[in-house]
């Protein structure tokens, strides 16, 4: 099986769980939804008094009068039963009525508390770190929330409108029997149902472990689809579509055979309550019919018991399937409440205010970080970028140039040093003022599955149309755009593969400039494109760059000359600094990595 990436389901407390989501379903804020269950719960009552004193009555008399007993003294019986089966029928239908108005007068309180709880899941999982969404099955977090959310109607419905209508009839059908039939009949019943409710519970959890290993491969098989599916350009890269087909079907495979073995115990579940009810069902009119040829008890007496019973067992046959839905659902849920229950790693301090940025003078001061304890990526480094100016920083693959990117928008908390904006120290001020200070145009530009005009406004909210067709020329994509038949209005696909490379670093490069931020960031902005588009980008990358305190991150020396200063970063540590024309004279790592750069140009050129 394919790793979830998340811990595998297991068994939770219920009373804890329950309690958890007993906000949600009674909001302290919404008198209209407490209403609203207030009226659903005197619907279920009605239903229930309903069907036990009016139909079951109805019938009983109706019955015990077509017999030719006339203990009331009715003058016409024939017209005094066709009374009592329109009563009987009237019964019957009001209780489907109250039942229906139920649902109707409910329905608006579990779609809201399902609607509270993903949003406020949704809203959580954007506030976790970095890390966390590195470590975890993109596929496999939204199966958790999924299932989490849904099962919450179907608990409520269970447990209000299932649960609980029936502990309130039995209590009805107990008073009758104690009041009717005496002790034995009350005793008998009782202990029927005990016995009922045990055997239910003890084959539904068995049934329960299956249904748990079956979610969990099924958790496993989606998130690895999902997995596959966003990677389907390296899968086709390594033609390796036969290779995760293998992968997927023995995933599904063995959650088919979890799944049969999941349904197969339902049937021995079903046998096991049916021979227990048919026994109560045909004790309880056995005994009733042993009095009525005692003379105690009158044929009305039979039917009366009979639909009692079968009146009280029909929600009981269900019982296997309620008891393991909530369970399931307690589960689902628990899951979902221990992604609310993880922390952020990066958090803002307390009393943060708002950064304030003046000129966006950045500066980094002997800054230490390792993304794991004991293996540190920057080693001490230490930056001066002046307002307005441009700082490069270059080196070989691993070097941690990325990694300052990340640090600056506070993804991780360094281990050492700081670094500040205008002087202020970006850990002690709220991370939503830094980010909204800094703008990125990344290595991977991922767009949404939107509209270019969408993408393009993303860097904003609130744009006007005029402001992002101001943003489109800035980053010279606005003649592409107009070109295409639906101009803003169309369609990027799945992460933006419908645009080309440098159409999509033009789009991040639109949104950016719509954000204006005073400080910028180009992560090897150009290290995926051709040179031709190289070149078409850099110009609009250094016009962009005018005015604002710009970091560029690059691999291509070529494309970082222009800079006021270029650090050379190497094992985590500052190697070189200084212009380009500086560092070519001190003939050290810089000057090593110009000369072989070019030399892979010229011979680039020569093959061609």
């Amino acid at each position: 099986m394919p790793p979830t990436e998340l811990p595998p389901t297991k068994d939770r407390p219920l009373i804890p769980t329950l309690r958890r989501f007993l906000p949600y379903l009674w909001p302290a804020d919404a008198p209209g939804l407490k209403l609203r269950i207030v009226v659903a719960m005197t619907f279920v009552v009605l239903s229930k008094v309903v069907q036990v004193y009016v139909a079951a009555y109805a019938l009983r008399y109706a019955v015990d009068a077509m017999s030719g007993r006339n203990d009331w003294g009715v003058g016409d019986l024939p017209q005094f039963v066709m009374l009592m089966i329109f009563g009987y029928a009237a019964g019957r239908l009001s209780s489907v009525v109250f039942d229906n108005l139920r649902n109707v007068v409910f329905e608006r309180v579990g779609q809201e508390a399902t609607r509270a709880l993903a949003a406020t899941v949704f809203r959580h999982l954007h506030q976790l770190s970095l890390r966390f969404h590195l470590e975890r099955r993109t596929g496999a977090v939204t199966k958790v929330v999924e299932r989490g959310t849904k099962s919450i109607d179907t608990m409520l419905y269970f447990m209000l409108f299932n649960i609980a209508p029936t502990i309130l009839e039995l209590c009805f059908v107990m008073q009758i029997f104690w009041s009717n039939f005496g002790f034995w009949l009350v005793g008998s019943t009782l202990v029927m149902i005990v016995v009922y409710i045990g055997f239910t519970r003890v084959v539904t959890d068995w049934r329960n472990a299956l249904r748990t290993r079956m979610n969990d491969l099924d958790t496993g098989a989606v998130a690895h689809a999902v997995d596959s599916l966003l990677n389907f350009e390296t899968v086709k890269y390594f033609g390796a579509e036969d290779r995760e087909a293998r992968r997927y079907d023995a995933a599904i495979g063995a959650y088919a055979n979890a799944a049969v073995k999941s349904e197969n115990s339902l049937a021995w579940l079903n046998i096991g309550q049916s021979l227990i009810t048919n026994l109560m069902l045909g004790g309880g009119m056995a005994f009733v019919a042993w009095g009525w040829a005692h003379g105690r008890f009158s044929p009305g007496d039979v039917v009366f018991v009979s639909t009692l019973l079968s009146q009280l067992f029909r929600p009981l046959d269900l019982l296997g399937m309620v008891y393991r839905t909530i369970r399931q659902g307690v589960i689902d849920m628990a899951a979902m409440f221990d992604l609310l229950d993880t922390g952020a790693e990066i958090v803002d301090a307390p009393g943060a205010v708002p950064l304030k940025v003046d000129r966006g003078h950045v500066r980094f001061e002997d800054v230490h970080f390792g993304y794991e304890p004991g293996r540190d990526i920057l080693k001490g480094i230490d930056l001066d970028v002046p307002a307005g100016h441009t700082l490069a920083v270059v080196g070989p693959s691993g070097a941690g140039k990325s990694t300052l990117a990340r640090l600056m928008y506070r993804f991780y908390d360094l281990t050492g040093g700081r670094i500040t904006i205008d002087g202020q120290d970006i850990s002690t001020v709220t991370q939503a003022s830094v980010r909204a200070a800094i703008g990125i145009v990344p290595q991977d530009t991922v767009l949404f599955n939107d509209t270019i005009g969408y993408n393009i406004a993303y860097g904003r909210e609130g744009a006007g149309e005029d402001e992002i067709v101001r943003a489109a020329k800035g980053a010279a994509i606005a003649g592409f755009i107009e070109r295409q038949p639906d101009q803003y209005e169309t369609r990027v696909g799945e992460r933006g593969l419908k645009l080309s490379g440098g159409e999509k670093q033009r789009v991040a490069i639109a949104r950016t400039l719509l954000k204006d931020p005073p400080i910028l960031i180009l992560d090897e902005a150009t290290s995926a494109l051709d040179s031709r588009t190289e070149a078409e980008i850099l110009g609009t990358l250094q016009a962009i760059e005018r005015g604002r305190t710009t970091i560029v991150i690059a691999h291509r020396l070529s494309t970082v000359v222009h800079a006021d200063q270029i650090v050379v970063l190497d094992n985590g540590l500052v190697a070189e600094r200084g212009t380009h024309a500086e560092l070519l004279r001190k003939n050290g790592l810089y000057a090593d990595m110009w000369a072989r750069q070019a030399q892979e140009r010229q011979e680039a050129l020569a093959a061609e």
